[in-house]
């Protein structure tokens, strides 16, 4: 089975085709085809509310070129879920509409809650089901928190804090305390019992530069040392000697204050990072919704 995710983020959005193989009882999804590119829709929607027509027709494009890919990669099922930017812009549904109408291709514009969901989704074979977690996901125009314990969802809560809002200056003291007091009250039982999961490109990033291998755990103070080390760097330095992308190498010191904030919060001392996100959890999704074990149901 040939399975298409689209993620339609705040500061990218991303196509990946999968083929879903199933050996000795074990599912792996094999990618075909995978497509990350810079379209910053958050820069528009955060600062003036609506995204801009330049952006609205690049972004056109962009979905013309996917679903391209997705006909020519005969996929059997496919989803496009758009977060935070499209989510908050005035003129997004209209957009979305558009798409559906001259692209026919159908984008779901989720919430922050849904967005959890599919992203718990995928991190759940790479967690401890005797062990407590807090999961952090930072996207570019909102965090996602998910208390997760004994392998299940205890409690979840979206909060408009990204690495672009962030980069823009459109984050709310507010909003901070508001996450800080939901953190602080929701730790109480599970003080110095909680270890942080990370996901989202930029603690992707803070993990390889930290030379962490795969299943390895990452001190508080490792995120902080890597976080002072790419902070001393020019965004020249970033580019060419870290090889970030452009638009990693600007939003990845407001991601790590998230990040480092939340888990000072808990009192977690490491975190884990199992290098998967909403498109994996899109995937996950898609294979469940196709062989009739479908888990999420959509609010």
């Amino acid at each position: 089975m040939k399975l298409a995710a689209i993620d339609i983020g705040s500061n990218a959005i991303r196509l990946q085709v999968t083929n879903t193989i199933r050996t000795k009882g074990q599912l792996n999804f094999k990618k075909l085809e995978y497509v990350r590119f810079p379209l910053r829709l958050g820069q528009d929607v955060f600062n003036t509310g609506s995204i801009s027509p330049s952006k609205k027709a690049k972004f056109k494009k962009l979905m013309k070129a996917f679903k391209l890919l997705i006909d020519l990669y005969e996929v059997d099922d496919y989803m496009a879920c758009a977060t935070s930017a499209m989510r908050e812009s005035k003129n997004g549904m209209e957009i979305v509409k558009e798409i559906e109408e001259d692209v026919k291709l159908k984008i779901r514009v989720i919430d922050g809650k849904n967005e959890a969901l599919l992203i718990n989704n995928a991190i759940s074979s790479f967690l401890d089901k005797k062990k407590n977690y807090l999961h952090i996901d930072v996207g570019g125009g909102s965090t996602e928190l998910t208390i997760i314990k004994g392998g299940r969802k205890v409690e979840s809560r979206s909060f408009k804090i990204g690495s672009v809002r962030r980069l823009e200056h459109n984050d709310s003291p507010i909003i901070w305390r508001n996450m800080k007091k939901w953190v602080s009250e929701k730790m109480v039982e599970y003080k110095d019992k909680i270890t942080a999961v990370g996901t989202g490109g930029n603690i992707n990033k803070i993990f390889e530069l930290a030379q962490k291998s795969p299943g390895d755990k990452m001190s508080l103070t490792k995120v902080k040392e890597v976080q002072t080390f790419i902070r001393g760097l020019s965004m020249d330095d970033r580019i060419n000697e870290l090889q970030l992308n452009p638009d990693r190498a600007d939003v990845i010191i407001p991601a790590s204050e998230i990040y480092i904030a939340v888990m000072e919060w808990a009192g977690a001392k490491n975190i884990i990072v199992p290098d998967v996100g909403l498109k994996d959890g899109i995937m996950q999704h898609l294979y469940e919704r196709n062989t009739n074990k479908q888990t999420i149901k959509f609010s």
